[in-house]
């Protein structure tokens, strides 16, 4: 792979969830792909871990692992990515008001790049402005997020609008993974070098 098909930047920050951002960068290091971290500064960050118990109204919340972010929003350029990941957590309800991070998911959508998203991680696209006319698929309690975003809220696994695959929370992943690598399968063919392509 090429510098630009072998690099996939995730975005978070401290309190996204744990499970979320740990299986897809392990999944695409599997893979073979670059993957950098990018947050609102470059730290270590602090992940909680969600959970889902009987007769609780919403999920639990307590501490999870740690992770350094290589890389702070305001250094990045979208133009050295084949795609983004957004996990979920509490991470996307500030950094969805942080102007840099909006000008990176705009990127990945002007460019029709691939993009996944999971459980609270469509707040951030809402607030990029890019659900306007899509289907997404979110933490069920932010279908109405969605829908004030512009989009259409959709309780699945693994919704595939287009460049965008959304997931509902971690549970999901297994599908949601599925359909973003056979979005980045395309976009690795697309990008490669046309007598490359060729000879293949």
């Amino acid at each position: 792979m090429n510098q630009l098909t072998d690099r996939i930047l995730i975005l978070t920050g401290d309190a996204a969830e744990t499970l979320e951002v740990f299986y897809p960068y392990q999944r695409l290091l599997d893979a073979g792909y670059e993957v950098h971290i990018a947050a609102p500064n470059k730290k270590k960050l602090q992940f909680v871990v969600h959970d889902f118990v009987d007769g609780f109204d919403t999920y639990t919340e307590k501490l999870g692992h740690t992770l350094d972010a290589d890389l702070a929003f305001r250094d990045v350029d979208p133009a050295g990515y084949l795609a983004v990941v957004i996990p979920g957590g509490r991470a996307p309800e500030y950094i969805r008001n942080d102007d840099d991070a909006k000008r990176i998911v705009r990127h990945f959508f002007d460019l029709n790049a691939p993009v996944a998203a999971l459980c609270h991680g469509p707040l951030l696209l809402a607030a990029a402005g890019v659900l306007h006319g899509r289907t997404s698929s979110a933490y069920p309690a932010l279908g109405l997020d969605v829908e004030l975003g512009g989009g259409t809220f959709e309780n699945g696994a693994a919704v595939v609008d287009g460049n965008l695959v959304t997931g509902r929370a971690w549970p999901d992943h297994p599908a949601w993974m599925r359909e973003f690598m056979k979005l980045l399968d395309d976009a690795r063919v697309q990008s490669r070098p046309v007598d490359a392509v060729a000879t293949a």
